[in-house]
């Protein structure tokens, strides 16, 4: 098993940065893809962003490409989601994700352990 831990949303102003965070304890974490999703009221959870367990490949959906970045920090057991020119429409929950199954990282249902999710508001 393996805990994960969201941190750093909070409000920001459109045109903003924020940077989240997500740490994990338990199993060893290098071995786990990981992925971001987000979910706003009354709408489905969204795929983000996705990286694999050696930060070499990286995924994004469509509307956050060219504007959210993820990395990884396996030494730190932490990934990140650097998320640039916010817009009111990425207000949601944010979860960060694990899964060890290779490729279709964009599907939240191959995912085994999920974080709690930290909130991201974006003001116009």
């Amino acid at each position: 098993q393996v805990q994960l831990v969201e941190s750093g949303g909070g409000l920001v102003q459109a045109g903003g940065s924020v940077r989240l965070s997500c740490v994990a304890s338990g199993r060893t974490f290098s071995i786990y893809h990981m992925g971001w999703f987000r979910q706003a009221p009354g709408k489905e959870r969204e795929f983000v962003a996705a990286v694999s367990w050696s930060g070499g490949r990286r995924y994004y959906g469509d509307s956050v490409k060219g504007r959210f970045t993820i990395s990884r920090d396996n030494a730190k057991s932490t990934v990140y989601l650097q998320m640039n020119s916010l817009k009111p429409e990425d207000t949601a929950l944010y979860y960060c994700a694990a899964t060890r199954e290779p490729g279709t990282w964009a599907q939240s249902g191959v995912y085994d352990h999920w974080g709690q999710g930290t909130q991201v508001t974006v003001s116009s």
